[in-house]
């Protein structure tokens, strides 16, 4: 059975869905009434935690569940909160994915998912983790586009993870980049594509996150001085925090999923969760 705390995600079709009332009280503080149901059944909770209210109604969703006797309690987050805060740069700094990975761990949860996950720092820090990668997600991508495009890896920390979708897309030619950022401004430079000419070939720069963008217009503009041909961004979770008006200028094709939020934005191509799991 479900719980799909946001009534606009749902992510796992053809199951029953636990009926509740959500709703924060005056003090800001968020609250649930879940109605009463089979309790001998396993229930997965799913949830986009953006804040932490979103949080908050994950806990004591569980709480309420465990109260009501269930014996088995799942959950399906998509995105994990504070995934990029796995690793302190300087002091004073809090290791923030270490934070919420422990308040989750405290609810004792059979099994948790998670979606194209950031790095290995979460798994390894989140007890009973099982990640899912976004090889659906961009093999529906690569469909509606040109099958012999190149796929780009923005930087280092992705290597590992795009050589293995590269294989499960039957051997596709990766292009790999790089790029410095100031840890303490957060500023980007140095974009590099380890590549002479890419002889007017479209190319796919796969990430798992889009946040303001600057990274993947540094890297657009690499690749243009390298001979690329049409420029596609397709991104696992598209936060978007200015807008896609500046990537649009760049790439003929964003693709995301709906992990974040739902969009109709015009400049992106929106992907169902339901579609990639």
């Amino acid at each position: 059975m479900l719980l799909n705390l946001d009534n606009n995600f749902k992510p796992f079709l053809n199951n029953t869905e636990i009926e509740f009332e959500s709703f924060v009280f005056s003090g800001g503080e968020p609250h649930i009434k879940i109605t009463p149901f089979d309790t001998n059944q396993t229930v997965t909770i799913t949830h986009r935690i953006n804040s932490f209210n979103d949080l908050g109604l994950l806990l004591i969703a569980v709480d309420a569940l465990q109260r009501m006797k269930v014996k088995t309690i799942n959950a399906f987050i998509p995105y994990f909160p504070a995934a990029r805060q796995d690793r302190l740069m300087q002091t004073g700094e809090p290791l923030t994915v270490k934070v919420y990975a422990q308040i989750i761990n405290a609810l004792q949860l059979n099994n948790i998912q998670i979606f194209d996950v950031h790095s290995e720092v979460t798994p390894a820090l989140l007890n009973n983790c099982e990640t899912i990668d976004n090889s659906h997600f961009i093999a529906k991508v690569v469909n509606q586009l040109n099958d012999s495009l190149l796929l780009v890896s923005p930087d280092g920390g992705a290597l590992k993870k795009i050589y293995k979708l590269a294989q499960n897309l039957g051997g596709k030619q990766v292009i790999e980049c790089s790029k410095s950022r100031d840890v303490k401004t957060g500023k980007l430079s140095g974009f590099k594509v380890f590549a002479n000419d890419l002889q007017g070939k479209d190319c796919l720069i796969v990430d798992d996150i889009c946040d303001g963008g600057g990274t993947f217009i540094g890297l657009a503009q690499a690749l243009k001085a390298k001979n690329a041909g049409k420029l596609y961004l397709a991104v696992s979770h598209g936060i978007f925090s200015k807008g896609t008006a500046e990537l649009a200028a760049y790439f003929d094709g964003i693709f995301t999923t709906n992990s974040i939020k739902n969009t109709n934005d015009e400049n992106i191509i929106q992907i169902e969760m339901s579609e990639v799991l």
